[in-house]
């Protein structure tokens, strides 16, 4: 076996930041005056605290790792429970609560050394049995967890000692490393899955530096300190998550103190956020890309000249400017430029002339009535607005259905597995969609691939196509990262040309906090990160 440690095997960025361009590669912070109140002028005012909210736009769904389809999910998650590993803010790996790995060299069987002397909040020891424990778990395609799919290659664990796990992969696959710091694979306590069962979704137990408190769906969710964390106690005792769906309401909450970091910032108000001196607000690059899946087992869906005439009838770049203010980008694949493998295309220009002859051609010259769906929060109202103004251009008449964010899940994945795409009431569904393992494997394949049809996965279109699904097997079979390249741009061409998605924008990440805190931050899948948050001093 080949030695391999943690930096010297992480899928590093760099190579696909560049692709991305230079404005896709700098991290933007706006800047704010440096008077800050001292410390005990802030006292005397009762600004200081150690208690703080987080207003996000939408609503948690479930505390369950390996049943999260959401990036803000998974966010949460990750300041309660801890993988094996994790990413920096720039999607580097980094190590948790394993300290090294070394891994043969087709990449099928992987040993991890794990930390000593961490324990689960519960008081249970974190060693390789709780590691098993997690990572039978994660392979039990039984169980019918959204996230398990990501893990069917884990064919055996064994414990070498108390701290070391050797896991056997039924294939080779060289982005393991990489899935097990997606936030699917945080480890939960063993006695809270064996006390809790299907409910430990309510009740996670994890080795995180916070503690679940308590959760009001649709009000609020709150952590609390583990005073007992393996790196130390955080310096916030208490952080209250509040879904504030409405933009406006948002942006007046961290004003006037009632939130003190929100997420994301509507860009139509960060001009007026920038001239507050007692808020901060930052702008990153993202990994997330926007799209409206079609459901292709669906007329008029089911013709790929309609499919292709919805991408041409969409000026995206003025997508990019009313939805977002310019803090995005057209997209030009299924992946963001800065993942792993992120081959571009040839973009389906603005051109309604094409789309008509198109639709024409496909037997509807006067277009046709659909629906499309999405949630309820005012950039996806704002969005939906534009996509049926345009598509209105071109004879299509959309109707617009927004919806809260967990009716909405229910509506795409409430089927039961195998049930047909003709059955699903799915036509136009508007997604984000963040690949949290910073590979190009969990940016095509959960969205694209024949398998992964709800409620597996996200391919809400229903696409099935054998070129691409030979391409994604490919590349999986492989340790290789040039063969993995190769098949993956074989993919991402075939899924772009057969349009089952109308591909939008990938759009910047932008935050705004409060002077007072310092160190939360937004990481380029989308999701929180609070383990540098502190008070400022």
């Amino acid at each position: 076996m080949k030695k391999k440690f943690i930096k010297l095997m992480a899928f590093v960025l760099i190579l696909s930041f560049v692709l991305g361009g230079c404005s896709q590669n700098s991290e933007e912070k706006t800047p704010v005056t440096d008077e800050k109140p001292t410390q005990t002028e802030a006292d005397n005012k009762g600004e200081i605290k150690t208690d703080i909210v987080i207003a996000t736009a939408v609503d948690f769904i479930t505390m369950d790792p390996l049943d999260a389809n959401d990036t803000l999910s998974g966010g949460l998650q990750r300041t309660m429970m801890e993988g094996l590993f994790g990413f920096d803010k720039d999607m580097k790996i980094i190590p948790l609560l394993a300290e090294s790995y070394t891994a043969n060299d087709n990449a099928t069987e992987f040993t991890f050394k794990l930390k000593q002397g961490v324990k689960f909040s519960d008081g249970t020891d974190f060693n390789a049995d709780a590691a098993i424990v997690n990572l039978k778990r994660m392979a039990d395609q039984t169980l019918g967890l959204k996230r398990n799919s990501l893990f069917k290659m884990i064919a055996n664990n064994e414990k070498i000692d108390d701290y070391t796990v050797k896991v056997t992969l039924n294939e080779p696959f060289g982005a393991f490393v990489n899935t097990l710091a997606h936030p699917a694979a945080l480890m939960v306590s063993p006695k809270a899955l064996d006390e809790y069962g299907k409910d430990v979704s309510q009740h996670p137990v994890g080795t995180g530096r916070y503690i679940f408190d308590t959760w009001s769906p649709g009000e609020q969710l709150v952590i609390k300190q583990n005073p007992d964390y393996w790196g130390g106690a955080s310096e916030f005792t208490s952080v209250t998550f509040k879904p504030v769906t409405e933009n406006g309401t948002r942006v007046a909450m961290l004003q006037s103190g009632d939130a003190d970091f929100i997420f994301p910032v509507p860009s139509e108000q960060i001009a007026s956020l920038e001239g507050n001196s007692n808020i901060t607000v930052e702008r990153r690059p993202s990994i997330v890309t926007r799209y409206i899946t079609m459901n292709t087992k669906k007329k008029p869906f089911d013709d790929v000249k309609v499919r292709q005439a919805l991408n041409y009838a969409i000026d995206k770049e003025a997508y990019a400017q009313i939805v977002y203010n310019g803090f995005a980008k057209t997209s030009s694949s299924l992946l963001a430029p800065n993942v792993q493998f992120y081959d571009a295309q040839k973009p389906y220009e603005y051109d309604v002339e094409k789309a008509k002859q198109l639709l024409a051609e496909a037997g509807y010259p006067n277009g046709f009535e659909t629906k499309l769906w999405s949630s309820n929060t005012s950039t996806m109202i704002k969005a939906t607005q534009f996509i049926k103004q345009q598509l209105a251009q071109v004879g299509v008449t959309v109707n617009v259905e927004n919806m809260e964010v967990g009716t909405l899940e229910d509506k795409v994945t409430g089927y039961p597995v195998g049930t047909p795409g003709e059955e699903s009431d799915i036509e136009m569904y508007v997604i984000g969609w963040s690949p949290s393992t910073g590979d190009a494997d969990w940016g095509l394949r959960p969205l694209a691939s024949t398998e992964s049809a709800p409620p597996v996965s996200y391919n809400a279109a229903y696409y099935s196509n054998p070129v691409f699904d030979a391409a994604i097997q490919g590349a999986l079979e492989t340790a290789d990262p040039d063969k993995r390249a190769e098949q993956y741009k074989i993919a991402q061409k075939q899924v772009w040309d057969d349009a089952p998605m109308l591909y939008l924008v990938v759009d910047d990440n932008t935050f705004a906090y409060n002077n007072k805190i310092e160190g939360i931050t937004i990481i380029a899948d989308g999701s929180m990160d609070l383990s540098g948050g502190k008070l400022v001093k």
